[in-house]
């Protein structure tokens, strides 16, 4: 029986699997392709420390291989088993399935599924790959790509709108850490105020012209968290910032910028740092930029990456996730037919290179 995306997807997204707390879909996902005569194979990852990883969990989180008894993929697919916060179940309507990761990126996971049990069955050689941690710092696939399994092609899942990414913007994550003298707020002049200096720093670092690709766009940034201070009439000792800078390019240029706007003010520390991938055309599918990240620059040992998937990114992350029950039943399509096209032409290519045409 041919699998239902659409109902996979549901059980998916009804499983909790927000970052470091991936175990219980990763179970299941082992034994589910276990039930559809793979192979599988689990890779652990440990959890970070949690007293300085806000969130971080106790359980068990680990990767999901599957391919066939024997065989060495040409093609696997993955995406990542893992949700931004915070959890919400499955809902539907007749054109819609709302909830968190019904498109980033567990209805991803359904149409790889279901694509891979067409592939198979047409005779193409195909693996599955499932990792923790994408929306956080890529750890599963770090760990991933210290086991690669000998494919030549990665087909990569997040929410592309079904086409196909001819590049994806790289992260540079920056942490700023202030510190300063605690006072009596009435007497200023007896402290020195940590949240005046990471203020003036960040406004300089707002301030920097960041480099831009004529075909991708600029470089952007977010201050995305700030924390620091004691009480409203304590002069603050302490006071941090996170930002995330995505990339169009090296990053080596946006480091030394952010280092000389915030100078003495504060400390910098650069805790994640992903590249720009640029990505070719294959075939007739409708083209874009991903402007977001992916765990891409960590899979590099799976062979050459594609970027393809249903569902769009402007309501991952918010309360308003969903995905087209039309958009899922075509990526399944979508992705046979890449993968049937990449391993085709890839072997028309080995036996012309064979026979000296090239």
């Amino acid at each position: 029986m041919a699998i239902d995306p659409i109902e996979l997807t549901k059980k998916l997204v009804n499983i909790e699997s927000t970052t470091y707390h991936e175990g219980h879909a990763g179970a299941f996902l082992y034994e589910y392709l276990g039930e559809q005569r793979y192979s599988v194979e689990r890779t652990e990852v440990e959890q970070p420390d949690g007293a300085s990883t806000p969130g971080a969990g106790s359980g068990e989180r680990f990767n999901v291989y599957a391919a066939m008894p024997g065989i060495t993929p040409d093609v696997v697919l993955s995406t990542h088993m893992d949700t931004v916060p915070p959890f919400f179940g499955c809902s539907e309507d007749d054109e819609f399935l709302y909830g968190r990761g019904t498109c980033d990126a567990k209805g991803i996971i359904a149409a790889q599924v279901a694509a891979a049990d067409r592939l198979r069955e047409g005779g193409v050689k195909v693996g599955l790959l499932f990792v923790v941690g994408e929306e956080r710092d890529s750890a599963g696939a770090a760990a991933a790509n210290l086991s690669p399994k000998g494919s030549r092609f990665l087909i990569n899942g997040e929410p592309t709108d079904n086409r196909l990414a001819l590049a994806s913007k790289g992260a540079l994550r920056v942490e700023l850490r202030a510190k300063g003298r605690m006072a009596h707020s009435a007497y200023p002049e007896l402290g020195e105020s940590a949240i005046d200096k990471l203020i003036e720093a960040l406004h300089d670092v707002l301030a920097l012209q960041l480099p831009v690709e004529p075909e991708i766009g600029p470089s952007t940034l977010n201050i995305g968290l700030i924390d620091g201070g004691r009480a409203p009439n304590v002069i603050a000792d302490k006071a941090e910032a996170h930002i995330l800078v995505r990339l169009v390019g090296p990053s080596d240029e946006v480091r030394r910028s952010i280092v000389a706007a915030v100078g003495d003010r504060a400390d910098v520390e650069f805790s994640l740092d992903l590249p720009f991938v640029r990505m070719r055309k294959v075939g007739s599918l409708p083209t874009m930029i991903a402007k977001f990240t992916t765990d891409i620059p960590k899979l590099t040992a799976w062979g050459e990456p594609f970027l393809l998937g249903p569902g769009s990114i402007h309501v991952a992350h918010t309360p308003r996730e969903k995905i087209s029950k039309r958009e899922l039943l075509e990526a399944v399509d979508h992705y046979v037919e890449l993968a049937t096209s990449l391993v085709q032409n890839g072997e028309f290519e080995a036996k012309c290179s064979h026979f000296g045409r090239f």
